[in-house]
């Protein structure tokens, strides 16, 4: 019972102080995560009292299912980017985009922290430095489809932003997958081919066929429904049939076998979504049941954050670094990238503030790393540290960039009468 009226209280209290942040023109992300700080362990629930908000971490983490199921929404909802029409005419120039700013920021930071670990000594070592540039490649497609959902957006960033965001998932993992295994042979002295480059490789392959072919088993059993309330308990069903079949790992001889979620949940909505008429109305049905969910995995991951790391002059000091020349390796490779494939200077502009945010997948990285002993306790530290900062700071950005591109445009003086009107009617 405690459980579940901690939740409660963490999502009307998330959407209680939207109403704070709303004057302060912040995205409802941010509000949602300064909630979950709120209620988690380090602020309510060191009072104690059960059920007022999460009294431990463990705690936050019983209820570990609402985020993996939202993941998998976002990226299906991700998926639905993904329309033939438009890859044919930008597939190409995404792609160079999207392992551009992804593989520059890696070496970025690699360079930079490198260079700190002459000055450092004693905190990260080479091969620290190596998988830390690796998980800096990650960015958090929840954040920035929020922003996008919440303001409406739409325009020449937002068309590029989105699957850039979506295949950024892809590009983080081959990454991460290729640096970890250098770093460990860095630090074992032993290298395993199988482990740096086959996979990675047989990873994303897997996820994108198993998503794909649940996508098209969606996309004909949808027919023998004729109400939306069906078919949206059809598409909900797959969705967490997807995340669930995307959990299996196994091993085939000397190679392990394991698939990512947010891809495997991508596929399934690019075929469904591509291969559906009804598709772009059904998206409308599942956005308004996945709203709550959105929150709740938003203001839960507020919770999660271990605040305790801010105790630790050697991660706060390293984390800055790391959230500085990552933020730098994204601008720098989203510029470039955008500038080789002919955008425009609006995208080249603002497309890289919009890939800041950064959470789950780095997150992921990081529990793998961990088991390093201390120096993996301190990596994880470190990211935990700067998953904080950008995601309190990273929605925020994100609403700027588009705004200024102009992808978000102000109400117009017209609706917001009618808004007004309508508002003082009712209180009357």
């Amino acid at each position: 019972m405690n459980l579940f009226l901690a939740a409660a209280i963490a999502l009307i209290a998330g959407l209680l102080v939207t109403r704070l942040t709303s004057r302060l023109r912040l995205p409802d992300v941010t509000a949602y995560l300064i909630a979950g700080v709120l209620v988690g362990p380090f602020v309510l629930g060191r009072l104690g009292v059960p059920g007022l908000g999460f009294n431990t971490l463990e705690q936050v983490g019983a209820l570990g299912f609402i985020p993996t199921t939202a993941l998998g929404f976002i990226a299906f909802t991700i998926g639905n980017e993904f329309k033939p029409s438009d890859l044919k005419k930008t597939g190409k120039k995404i792609l160079i985009v999207g392992i551009f700013e992804g593989v520059l920021t890696s070496l970025v930071v690699d360079a930079v922290l490198l260079l700190a670990t002459l000055f450092l000594k004693g905190t990260v070592s080479v091969a620290g430095a190596i998988t830390m540039g690796a998980i800096a490649a990650a960015t958090a497609p929840a954040a920035t489809l929020m922003v996008v959902r919440q303001y409406k957006a739409k325009g020449e960033v937002v068309d590029v932003l989105l699957p850039v965001v979506a295949l950024d998932d892809a590009v983080g993992l081959a990454v991460f997958a290729v640096s970890f295994g250098i770093a460990r042979a860095l630090s074992g002295g032993t290298v395993d081919m199988i482990s740096i480059a086959l996979e990675p490789l047989l990873q994303i392959v897997l996820s994108l066929v198993l998503g794909a072919a649940l996508g098209e088993v969606l996309t004909r059993l949808e027919t023998l429904f004729h109400s939306n309330r069906n078919r949206t308990a059809m598409i909900v069903g797959f969705v967490l049939l997807t995340v669930a079949l995307s959990m299996l790992e196994f091993d085939l001889g000397p190679v392990h076998i394991s698939f990512s979620a947010l891809l495997t949940c991508m596929a399934l909505g690019v075929v469904f979504c591509n291969r559906c008429p009804l598709a772009d109305d059904m998206m409308e049905k599942v956005d308004r049941w996945t709203s709550p969910l959105f929150a709740l995995f938003f203001i839960l991951s507020g919770a999660a954050l271990d605040l305790s790391v801010f105790q630790s002059v050697a991660v706060v000091g390293i984390g800055l670094i790391y959230i500085l020349f990552r933020c730098v390796g994204k601008y720098a490779g989203a510029y470039l990238g955008t500038r080789i494939t002919g955008y425009g200077p609006k995208v080249r502009r603002w497309l890289g503030i919009t890939l800041f945010p950064q959470a789950g997948v780095a997150l992921g990285m990081s529990v793998t790393v961990s088991s390093w002993g201390a120096e993996g306790a301190l990596i994880r530290s470190i990211i935990l540290f700067g998953v904080l900062v950008y995601e309190l700071v990273g929605p925020v950005m994100t609403k700027y960039a588009l705004t200024r591109s102009g992808d978000i445009q102000p109400m117009s003086p017209e609706v917001a009468n009618r808004r007004a009107n309508a508002l003082a009617a009712k209180n009357k």
